[in-house]
């Protein structure tokens, strides 16, 4: 089981992580990751991250505050 995030502009268009896509054993270490990256992400033109646990999509949140 891996866990990656797919990255999203507000349309739906997918957004390339710069370094490449970062693979995680597990879904704390996933969202763990992204509580400590998500302004960059923002910055980069990042508006929505997707959790995925293998291919499966499991939630999707706004990058943007409030």
């Amino acid at each position: 089981m891996v866990w990656t995030w797919r990255f999203e502009q507000q349309d739906g268009t997918s957004v390339d992580q710069p370094n490449g896509q970062e693979e995680f054993p597990g879904q704390g270490d996933a969202e763990s990751w992204i509580g400590e990256t998500w302004k960059q992400l923002l910055a980069d033109g990042v508006d929505r991250a997707v959790l995925l646990e293998d291919d499966r999509e499991i939630y999707s949140m706004s990058l943007h505050e409030g």
